[in-house]
């Protein structure tokens, strides 16, 4: 038995000795096979190229391979089946969310098997390449970037695409008829773009489309009727693309549609199309679509509705007993319609988020504006209170008049800066899609309407809080906002009749600022006051000049009913799931409304005291009259007189205000004197640091460039001009408040005297040179008025603490109206900046700024002034200097030496290739400042530089002196020149002698 157990021993160790063989082998063979799956050397490289065109880090190939099993390199999808296992090839590059700061890399087209693009959430700038036509590719994402230009017709080449997803970046341009080659395509994603011309009819094809969405962009034409054809849609995204209505009726043909949005449609009113066949309909948004007629019943059969948004358009008649499925529909809206008659039965049950605001129904007495916590009725009845003229659903009797109102939007009460009374009332009720809400005994309430689909969340908070601290004044103000994705309106009532301040607060605190995907977000959404239109797509960060950064709104409005209604709209435009899915739609931090002229009631005055007001008017006229008599009053003031009896549009401040904000005008305080006359700093009441620009009596500058001043800027809000408070007219003083900007001018910090210049690195003129051109492009392409500023130079362009620049002196300012080809107008400026056409035959067109602008540019790489000497016995106008350095290609000697090569040589090349556009000769051949500034950010490729004639050869040219034969010239003689006036009225003019200047901190 032990010899039989003893073998049994033996056997089993020689069994496990053979199977731990076998495994070793299997394992040395797999081993064996790892090491011998090797990437080609060509796609090693292309990878190394790829890497550094991309601006990724970390792909070392030098010791690993980038297929390599046991450790896979991170983005990189490799195939090893191909020879008999013993080859990968490179067939998917997935790099998300990693900020990436380069550009599309041509030399993907080195990867033959690549299929997969993926490159989303990034910050990658440039244009799409054309070399990706020649790939057999079957996915291109490129979502959320910095992407510009047109999408390159050879991507139509690429036969093999399902996917082409291009969402939230910068391309623009027509789409090309190529695309439509690709017929087998499932999705198109061109949303948040800036696309132009008609949807290709070529579009047609392409019956294989499962997604299209080209949301937010600026297409031109009809909805186009083909899209019957794309049957196999089951998502269609037409939100504010700039297209036209009707819906075509064909649509419903579309039947395997699960979410169908359209919004904000172009053109004429039309019927609801038939939409009975979409049996499929999660989601249904047809929101301001000019949809006419009575609501239709079918959409009780649609068992999968979850969603209807039908608001802002003009439906008829009575909301029908069987209009949807109560027990299947979540949200629904039916928000700013025509409808008429009372509630169905049905809606005070199951359904829990419907919003009828402003509409004509028939409304129980009984019920509030809040009905069962689920129906927002606010405005939905023409009823209103007789007495007060607010909305019966109100519930309120205004048994006192009140002359303001304040709220912290989303946040706790807040004090209110720079006073010891007064508070911003809490607003914190983050509940509902269809919400209102009135606290205590506020004089105000909110209306909210929207639900955030995007984000798959059904209990949205419309309340924004920021993730990190904020720096600047009043912070915690702007920590929290109250948010809305479709409306929000407060309403302010039981309000004397007059006239009132509104100032409405704005900090953008869920996008970020910096270089990553966070900070592509763009909000757009529009404001309207008492009804009327006051900003059309405005986008705080924009307005504010960065994110976590605050901008106050002001406007001066009337209330005539006791009432007054402020309400933000969004309207389908900017990004809806940059930086994440839900951030879009109105933000506001607080609303501050106040009527200046009240004085509180109630005290009652003796008849001593009325007595004796009356002996003291009756003194006063008998005075005014002697003075008027003896020629102390009339003549001299008239034309003052004429300026008090101008609606100007701006705050007025007292000479009693001003002078105690100045010290009597102190010549401590003086800070500048132009042509103008001087200028000086001063406090106000509550802190605020103003510059008051005072008329002097020797100015050139007449009543009429001080009214033009006034009318153009005070309409102006931006974060890149100069601010203005207001004005004061009294007496014989004209004076304007501008905002205190601490650093001066661009002049005086480039090529002031060396004691008072501003050390400028090359980072900080390039962010003053795009501030600037940020300024102009608002000005002649994006505010309401299409202005031409006339005198852009340096000592018109101030700088804040940070060296933000604001443009500032709009006193010869002149709108440019659009159907004009040029403005014909006296010649006004500055020698040295007109552009040509402007100087000599008085051709004025915006233009003309742009040439100015790329003197300035000039002038911030180069820290001279444009006319100013080489030497005691030359001297030529920089552009001269610049145009010869140009032609003899030596274009970096133009460089101001006290950069000392610490700055982006291609950058600054770029600048000054800009530059050189910008002073053609011939006006048609500059660019427009949209154009510029998207040159500058690097946005779009440099336009070719058409060289201006200079009528010698450059290696012959002799620099000739002009002016005087003063060896340096002062930036205090920047000379103007007129035929009758100029601008000479620099807010900050520089005059070395300021005792300001000297003895500032």
């Amino acid at each position: 038995m032990e010899v039989i157990g003893g073998s049994s021993s033996i056997l089993h160790r020689l069994v496990n000795l053979y199977v731990c063989t076998v495994l070793l082998i299997i394992a040395y063979g797999f081993f064996d096979l790892a090491l011998s799956q090797r990437l080609p050397d060509v796609e090693v490289e292309a990878l190394t190229e790829i890497a550094k065109t991309l601006g990724k880090q970390g792909w070392d190939f030098a010791k690993l391979d980038p297929c390599s099993r046991t450790t896979p390199t991170e983005g990189i999808n490799c195939t090893c089946t191909f020879s008999g296992n013993s080859v990968c090839h490179v067939t998917g590059i997935v790099l998300n969310r990693q900020s990436l700061p380069g550009m599309l890399p041509p030399e993907l087209v080195k990867l033959p098997y690549l299929q997969v693009i993926n490159l989303d959430r990034n910050y990658l700038n440039g244009s799409i390449p054309k070399a990706w036509g020649s790939m057999k590719l079957v996915n291109i994402s490129l979502v959320g970037n910095r992407l510009s230009g047109p999408v390159p017709e050879e991507i139509g080449n690429i036969t093999t695409l399902k996917e082409l997803e291009l969402d939230f970046n910068q391309l623009s341009e027509h789409l090309p008829e190529k695309l439509g080659d690709i017929l087998g395509i499932k999705r198109i994603l061109l949303s948040s773009n800036n696309f132009t011309g008609e949807v290709p009819q070529t579009f047609s094809k392409l019956t294989s489309l499962e997604d299209f969405r080209i949301n937010d962009n600026q297409f031109t034409g009809k909805i186009p009727s083909f899209i019957k054809n794309w049957t196999n849609l089951t998502k269609l995204e037409i939100l504010a693309s700039g297209l036209e209505g009707p819906i075509p009726p064909d649509i419903s043909a579309l039947k395997s549609l699960s979410n169908l949005k359209i919004s904000d449609l172009n053109g004429k009113d039309g019927p609801l199309p038939p939409l009975d066949n979409l049996k499929s309909l999660k989601t249904l948004i047809l929101r301001s679509c000019n949809l006419n007629g009575t609501l239709p019943t079918y959409f009780s059969s649609m068992n999968t509705l979850k969603s209807l948004d039908l608001s802002f358009n003009r439906f008829l008649g009575k909301i029908p007993d069987t209009f949807i499925n109560p027990s299947k529909v979540k949200f629904m809206y039916l928000t700013g319609n025509l409808l008429t008659g009372p509630l169905p039965s049905w809606m005070l049950g199951k359904v829990k988020n419907i919003d009828l605001s402003y509409n004509n129904l028939t409304l129980e007495d009984s019920w509030g504006c809040q009905l069962n916590n689920t129906i927002n009725l606010f405005g939905s009845s023409s009823m209103k209170n007789n007495l007060t003229g607010i909305p019966k659903c109100l519930k309120s009797v205004c048994d006192q008049d009140h002359y303001s109102f304040n709220i912290n939007c989303g946040g706790e009460v807040f004090p209110m800066s720079g006073s010891n009374i007064g508070q911003f009332d809490s607003d914190q009720n983050a509940d509902g899609a269809s919400n209102f809400n009135q606290q205590g005994t506020n004089n105000w309430a909110v209306s909210s309407t929207g639900d955030f689909m995007d984000n798959d969340d059904d209990s949205d908070s419309h309340i924004a809080i920021a993730k990190t601290s904020l720096s600047m004044a009043d912070s915690k103000l702007y920590m929290t906002a109250r948010k809305s994705p479709i409306s929000l309106t407060y309403y302010g009532f039981c309000l004397i009749n007059g006239n009132y301040t509104v100032k409405l607060h704005f900090a953008e605190i869920e996008i970020s600022n910096g270089t990553s995907q966070d900070s592509l977000g763009r909000r757009v959404f529009d404001v309207y006051i008492q009804g009327k239109l006051k900003l059309k797509d405005f986008d705080i960060v924009k307005a504010a000049g960065g994110a976590h950064k605050a901008v106050i709104i002001t406007f001066n409005e009337s209330v005539t009913s006791n009432t007054l209604e402020i309400r933000f709209h969004w309207a389908g435009k900017g990004t809806q799931r940059i930086p994440n899915a839900g951030i879009y739609g109105p933000l506001v931090s607080a609303i501050s409304v106040l009527n200046p002229d009240f004085v509180p009631r109630g005290k009652k005055i003796s008849v001593g005291v009325v007595a004796g007001i009356v002996v003291s008017v009756l003194c006063l006229v008998f005075i005014l009259g002697a003075l008027w008599w003896k020629g102390y009053l009339g003549r001299k003031n008239a034309s003052n007189q004429e300026l008090r009896g101008l609606d100007l549009n701006t705050s007025s401040f007292t000479l009693r205000q001003i002078k105690a904000a100045t010290k009597n005008f102190a010549a401590e305080n003086k800070i500048g004197e132009g042509g103008f006359g001087p200028v000086y700093k001063g406090y106000l009441l509550d802190g605020t640091i103003i510059a008051v620009k005072q008329l002097s009596s020797k100015s050139k500058q007449g009543n009429r460039e001080f009214v033009n001043e006034i009318g153009m800027i005070s309409g102006l809000q931006h974060p890149n001009l100069a601010k203005l408070y207001g004005c004061c007219i009294e007496g014989n003083q004209l004076l304007l408040i501008y905002e205190y900007l601490e650093n001066n001018c661009l002049a005086r910090a480039l090529f002031g005297e060396e004691g008072v210049q501003l050390k400028l690195d090359w980072l900080t003129r390039h962010k003053i040179c795009v501030g600037i051109a940020r300024g102009l492009t608002f000005l002649h392409e994006e505010s309401r008025l299409k202005i031409v500023h006339r005198d852009i130079k340096c000592t018109n362009v101030l700088l804040d603490k940070d060296l933000n620049p604001k443009i500032s002196d709009f006193g010869l300012a002149k709108l440019d109206e659009e159907d004009d080809t040029h403005i014909s107008t006296r010649i006004a400026g500055t020698r040295g900046y007109m552009a040509p056409e402007y100087a000599l035959r008085g051709y004025l067109t915006d233009k003309a700024d742009v040439y100015s602008f790329g003197i300035v540019a000039l002038e911030i790489v180069s820290g001279k002034s444009n006319i100013s000497y080489r030497s005691k016995e030359e001297c030529v106008y920089l552009l001269d200097g610049a145009l010869i350095l140009q032609g003899n290609g030596n274009l970096m000697e133009l460089v101001d030496p006290k950069l000392e090569s610490k700055f982006d040589e291609e950058e600054v090349l770029r600048m000054i290739k800009i530059a050189l556009m910008c002073t053609n000769t011939s006006p048609t051949l500059r660019p427009k400042m949209s154009s510029v500034l998207s040159m500058l950010e690097g946005r779009t490729p440099l336009g070719e530089v058409f060289l201006n004639p200079i009528g010698e050869s450059s290696n012959d040219l002799k620099f000739k002196p002009v002016g005087d034969n003063s060896e340096t010239q002062s930036i205090s003689k920047d000379a103007p020149f007129s035929e009758s006036s100029t601008s000479a009225a620099d807010l900050y003019p520089l005059i070395n002698e300021s005792e300001y200047w000297n003895n500032r901190d």
